[in-house]
């Protein structure tokens, strides 16, 4: 039973969260703790000069208050906001906390994702620890 579970959490896939907490829930081992994470795409620098370092840290605290909002009153429910590049970052994310279990959202294949891939299919090839990809319920 793993004892550290990542979940990220991307700006619009927040309804698949209530899911994947159910999964950890399921899986955490007692005493053991879930972080919901959002990896946030930095700011290219020939956009950068038009946006302000306020507005960049308005949208770090708004991603951490719903992150937050959605763990609830929960004890065992860390929560953490990032910049870069989300199917690398995950990773990063999962090793410096320790983490036993990614539990990363995807949605159903277009043919899109395969020519592009996904977030999903990146954390699954660079994760060290295992990873669970789950789609929303049909």
């Amino acid at each position: 039973m793993p004892t550290s579970i990542l979940i990220p959490v991307a700006i619009d896939h927040e309804p698949l969260v209530e899911q994947k907490l159910a999964t950890a829930r399921e899986m955490l081992k007692p005493g053991g703790v879930i972080t919901l994470l959002t990896v946030l795409e930095q700011i290219p620098g020939f956009t950068a000069e038009f946006v302000t370092v306020k507005s960049e840290n308005h949208l770090s605290n708004k991603i951490m208050s719903n992150l937050k909002a959605l763990a609830g009153d929960a004890e065992d429910i860390k929560c953490l906001v990032t910049t870069g590049k989300p199917g690398l970052r995950i990773t990063e994310v999962a090793r410096e906390i320790g983490a036993d279990l990614i539990i990363v959202g995807a949605h159903h294949p277009s043919a899109m994702d395969y020519f592009l891939g996904s977030t999903a299919s990146r954390v699954a090839r660079r994760a060290t620890c295992s990873v669970l990809i789950q789609r929303p319920a049909s």
